[in-house]
């Protein structure tokens, strides 16, 4: 078991600076129009195609670091750069996870690698589990999966919404019930493969942040797919419901698998909201050292001095948050008080209030989108409300507290 460090090895640092060049040279320039545009920026993935930062085989060697710091590590970097470009470079990771976690190893095969292409013809995949009425409460999904014995087939009906890549995809990853009466226990997830008939992209969302990543609503009607593009397949799924049928008879409390995942993942996140953090305060710090008001650089003067000091103490607080909880999930370490859930709360929080006080350090200029830490601002706003809002997260943390079970 790796121990906890707060220093990066050789090969990390080389990685870390690898993935910040590549944000400098190639993210940060382009940000600004795919931003305007509010479009997939096609060729900046394409660009980390090239370079092998847009595949699999860079994010498995991350996942499997033995520190659990590269993940968390490739996400600052990436999102120091730009938000809404980065979330387009890592939002099929969504979907392959959810084949990861879920799929055989012969899904795995064929699927995952189908979602990345390759340099020359880039794909995105897409992960649709929200619904308009089933976000938090997963347990009020409506879209069903029927299955068709005498076809060995599944048909899909829903609407999925908050879609990162949806309709634009060509693999889809949906979550649907498969058994109503067992709640968010009698879900299954689907390979949707390209151009399955019955899958529709719905309305298009213009967002406040975040804007070079497509979200969108996912239709389907009368969605029909193989029954081997369930994930893990009918025997095991058949096998998870029975079990839970009878523990609710029994009356017994079944652990909510899902939640547990989201716990684990949830230091991604945060570390995106590191990132952002960190760009805006290196903006603004950059601006006070330049920007002189009465004979001196406004640095001088404690007001924006002391709020500089804060922004840089709240930043490595979360960071630190972060690569805890990290490690916890890599090395097995159980999370007794939701530190996954504490650190993508602290570091969601950080991030928006870090980005308003560099707005208003660099004053008027700061409002305009002449300068970045306008759309820094814009796209913060996004971590206290994807992946579980900070009122989920604080629910979470204080049911640890209470000893209330987290479901």
């Amino acid at each position: 078991m790796a121990e906890f460090t707060m220093e990066l090895n050789d090969e990390q640092k080389e990685v870390r600076d690898w993935i910040h060049g590549f944000a400098a040279d190639v993210i940060r320039p382009a940000a600004a129009e795919w931003d305007e545009r509010e479009e997939t920026p096609w060729p900046v993935i394409q660009e980390a195609a090239k370079i092998g930062l847009y595949s699999l085989d860079f994010y498995a060697q991350q996942f499997f670091d033995p520190t659990g710091l590269g993940i968390p590590m490739t996400m600052e970097e990436l999102f120091w750069g730009d938000a809404g470009i980065a979330l387009s470079i890592v939002g099929t990771g969504l979907a392959a996870v959810g084949v990861l976690a879920n799929g055989t190893e012969e899904q795995i095969g064929t699927w995952v690698p189908q979602m990345y292409g390759d340099a020359d013809d880039v794909k995105v995949a897409a992960f649709c589990s929200s619904e308009p009425d089933a976000g938090s409460d997963v347990a009020s999904m409506r879209t069903r999966a029927v299955y068709d014995e005498a076809k060995d087939e599944w048909v899909l009906n829903g609407t999925k919404t908050w879609a990162t890549n949806g309709g634009i995809a060509g693999v889809h990853v949906v979550v649907a019930v498969v058994d109503p009466e067992l709640g968010s226990k009698g879900h299954a997830s689907f390979i949707v493969p390209p151009h399955t008939p019955g899958l529709s992209q719905g309305q298009k969302f213009k967002k406040h942040g975040i804007r070079a990543s497509h979200t969108a609503e996912v239709v389907l009607e009368d969605v029909r797919v193989p029954g081997h593009c369930l994930l893990g397949g009918k025997e095991k799924l058949d096998e998870r419901l029975a079990r839970a049928r009878e523990r609710a008879k029994g009356g017994e409390r079944v652990k909510n698998a899902a939640m547990a995942t989201f716990e684990a993942s949830r230091p991604a996140v945060g570390a995106m909201a590191v990132g952002t953090a960190r760009a805006a305060y290196e903006e603004a710090l950059e601006y006070a050292k330049t920007r002189e008001q009465f004979g001196r650089p406004i640095i001088d003067n404690q007001g924006v001095a002391f709020q500089l000091a804060d922004m840089r103490t709240q930043i490595d607080a979360a960071r630190l948050l972060v690569w805890r909880a990290s490690w916890m999930a890599t090395t097995g370490k159980k999370f007794e008080h939701a530190e996954g859930s504490m650190s993508k709360l602290f570091a969601s929080e950080t991030a928006k209030k870090v980005t308003a006080q560099a707005i208003q350090i660099l004053g008027g200029n700061g409002f305009t989108r002449e300068y970045p830490v306008e759309r820094m601002h814009r796209d913060a706003a996004i971590y206290t409300i994807f992946e579980g809002t900070s009122e989920i997260q604080r629910l979470v943390i204080a049911r640890t507290l209470s000893g209330m079970p987290i479901r």
